[in-house]
């Protein structure tokens, strides 16, 4: 019988026939070519906390979770080599052990680096761009099965390089369509402290105030509760680069730690999730406007909150910040509620202000409306193409999303 996959937060299942822990890269190069041969199709699972069915298989699901760790550094350079199923929590504390560390993490740790990367993950700050912009090269194997190198792995000299690196800038943010990564190349800094300090006050107070605290600040981001119409400030720099203005308010968190401890927050709750992700300079209207909404159609339903962030622009080519400042809402909903009206209603707001969406979390968007946001959408599928023309590596949604006839009747979720 086969095993069932579920999910981080309950809303996704699939019983895939085969499921693959794999140890080395030739288990995940065996894995493909036997797939490619049998005619079935093989999906790359990282953590599972992606809210769409990115992973869902019917035939072959990869867990990369067997290849883990900081493989080698260069210090000079700011490179980390790592493998695929170090999980960020871990790679923060290995990559510290070197006295190194990430420019940025996410909201929550406990994604796999390589699934991480692969979905545009990101975390906040106006100056620094999402963990996929980190990636400088790595390994993967693609769809025929062949392991190929890119990035500086391939030989390439660095950042000045990667405009015109089309492989780089397709796999940074590339869904598992173009391979399973069995080696990732990141950009690192040498370990640094953070104070943290979390505010409670009003949420008029912040958006009057907004540009002021996105610009002063390393890391800023806002929770804001229907409910009560309260929001909290999150308020992260290195230590003596303290901002000039403060929240008025209560003072629920202060603490100064290395920055991949200090940087997440701890999720005891399961939650589903939808964010869209916006020009900058519309962001704070969108916000005004969700907030209407929210109180106006859904308050009494939402058990949750909305987090606003910031996100640098990149050069991925799907990347949801491709060449644009962004700021990012997320409307969270607890698990154990329904989101599916709630996210339905507030979705075409965020399309209204150009918004792009995230592709691990609830949305309804494919093909027919995304390749109009994504000026490299045409790039990214000749690309795709030449990697995996038999679709080995597709699943329904990923043909669906990408707009490719190419794939197998196999793996149909």
């Amino acid at each position: 019988m086969a095993e069932t996959f579920t999910n981080w937060s309950g809303s996704l299942s699939c019983s895939p026939r085969r499921r693959v822990r794999a140890s080395t890269s030739e288990e995940v190069v065996e894995t493909i070519r036997r797939a490619a041969d049998d005619g079935t199709t093989v999906r790359p699972l990282g953590s599972g906390h992606s809210s769409m069915p990115i992973m869902t298989t019917d035939d072959v699901m990869l867990s990369a979770d067997g290849m883990r760790g900081v493989v080698s550094v260069d210090r000079e350079a700011g490179l980390a080599r790592v493998l695929p199923g170090t999980g960020l929590a871990d790679l923060g504390a290995e990559l510290a052990g070197h006295d190194l560390g990430m420019e940025n993490l996410g909201d929550v740790d406990y994604q796999s680096i390589a699934g991480a990367i692969g979905t545009g993950t990101h975390g906040t700050g106006v100056r620094l761009g999402n963990l996929s912009s980190t990636l400088a090269g790595g390994t993967l194997v693609t769809g025929t099965g062949e392991e190929v190198p890119f990035g500086v792995d391939a030989g390439g000299e660095g950042r000045g390089d990667e405009d015109d690196d089309e492989v780089l800038r397709a796999a940074q943010v590339s869904l598992g369509g173009l391979g399973v990564l069995t080696s990732l190349t990141l950009r690192v800094l040498p370990a640094y402290q953070l104070h943290r300090t979390n505010w409670m006050t009003h949420v008029d107070w912040v958006l009057d105030n907004l540009d002021e605290l996105i610009e002063q600040n390393r890391h800023l981001d806002f929770y804001w509760y229907p409910r009560s119409d309260l929001a909290q400030v999150r308020i992260l720099n290195r230590p003596g680069e303290e901002p000039e203005l403060l929240p008025p308010g209560e003072l629920r968190k202060d603490e100064t730690g290395p920055s991949y401890e200090i940087l997440p927050n701890d999720r005891e709750l399961y939650f589903d999730e939808m964010e869209y992700m916006l020009p900058l300079e519309v962001g704070p209207y969108a916000f005004r406007e969700a907030r209407e909404r929210i109180k106006e159609r859904h308050r009494q339903y939402v058990g949750w909150r909305v987090l606003v962030r910031t996100v640098a622009p990149d050069r991925a080519m799907l990347s949801p910040s491709y060449r644009r400042p962004t700021m990012t809402i997320a409307l969270l909903q607890n698990a154990s509620l329904p989101y599916e009206s709630y996210f339905r209603d507030m979705e075409p707001l965020m399309l209204d202000h150009g918004g792009r969406p995230h592709w691990g979390k609830k949305h309804t968007r494919t093909a027919e409306h995304l390749a109009g946001l994504y000026p490299e959408w045409d790039h990214f599928a000749r690309i795709r193409e030449r990697f995996d023309p038999d679709g080995v590596l597709l699943n329904g949604h990923l043909r669906e999303l990408l707009g490719t006839d190419a794939g197998r009747e196999g793996g149909a979720q």
